[in-house]
């Protein structure tokens, strides 16, 4: 049974990030809103250093130059830019539905998979030959692959 490091990559994050913790505010007091924008009212304020957990990203007004912004798990919104992620793309799924996980480019959430991890997600993914829908109507390939072009060209 063969696998590809971005089949394991695409199984461990849908599976291991449904909400992404422990990041820092980087800016001195920061404003988390009740949407994507700074035409929202705010909710609360964090201080420079405190750690906030992401439930899920989202695009909105850009923020010197960066338009992501972060739902906390407190339930409002902080423009990514204030937010020591490390990057500049998702480090969780999207807001409203779908998910767009982290790059696979050693950024620390793909690692190196034993014999067991394997036919662990094996057993309980099952292998699709061919894009087909999921329990719950999404198109996967292989072993959990979520598709993310049409006919999962990216495979």
């Amino acid at each position: 049974m063969r696998f590809t490091s971005f089949t394991i990559c695409t199984v461990a994050i849908a599976t291991a990030v449904p909400q992404a913790s422990g990041y820092a505010i980087n800016g001195d007091v920061v404003n988390c809103r009740s949407g994507p924008s700074t035409s929202y009212g705010v909710v609360r304020t964090y201080k420079k250093g405190q750690d906030v957990s992401i439930v899920c990203q989202t695009t909105g007004p850009s923020i010197n130059g960066d338009t992501l912004w972060d739902k906390t798990s407190d339930g409002c919104y902080v423009a990514d830019y204030y937010v020591s992620t490390g990057t500049g793309n998702y480090v969780t799924g999207k807001c409203g539905g779908g998910s767009t996980p982290p790059p696979s480019n050693g950024n620390g959430y793909c690692k190196t998979v034993n014999q067991a991890g394997l036919d662990l997600i094996s057993k309980w993914e099952g292998f699709v030959a061919s894009p087909q829908p999921d329990p719950i109507g999404l198109p996967t390939v292989g072993y959990g692959h979520l598709c993310q072009q049409k006919n999962c060209a990216e495979v």
